[in-house]
């Protein structure tokens, strides 16, 4: 898979968000080292702002798919360019993804900026400190 095709599938996943309280749909990819990709889109409910963002969305693909290990995660939103994951799901990714995953930020066109999960988020919470 092609950067290119996991943008794809996150704007894919976009377009299926429901968000008619923010209005503000976004779409998220996550793909693991054997090609597989996982995408979401956000989910609001009128108890907003409950609901689940794109990544949790992803995530909970990837987890009932049996997971493996994530290489790339692409978030994209029609509002805002280089959109980033929020403060809970950057947490969320990195119960599941390693420091060195790539995260691609876009605009409409495509990726823009790339970081990694350890700059994205670098003083998160480990769960080794919570099994030792």
């Amino acid at each position: 898979m092609t950067l290119d095709e996991l943008f794809d599938a996150a704007r894919g996943a976009m377009a299926k968000s429901h968000s008619p309280y923010s209005k503000f749909p976004v779409g998220a990819a996550i793909l693991t080292e054997d090609g597989s990709v996982f995408a979401g889109a956000n989910m609001e409910v009128i108890s907003f702002p409950e609901g689940w963002c794109a990544e949790t969305s992803a995530l909970a693909h990837y987890v009932m798919a049996g997971g493996g290990r994530i290489t790339d995660i692409c978030v994209t939103a029609s509002r805002m360019d280089e959109c980033t994951p929020c403060g809970g799901c950057r947490q969320r990714l990195a119960e599941f993804a390693p420091p060195d995953a790539r995260i691609h930020l876009t605009d409409q066109a495509g990726i823009t900026k790339t970081i990694t999960m350890a700059e994205l988020l670098p003083l998160g919470f480990e769960t080794e400190v919570l099994s030792s």
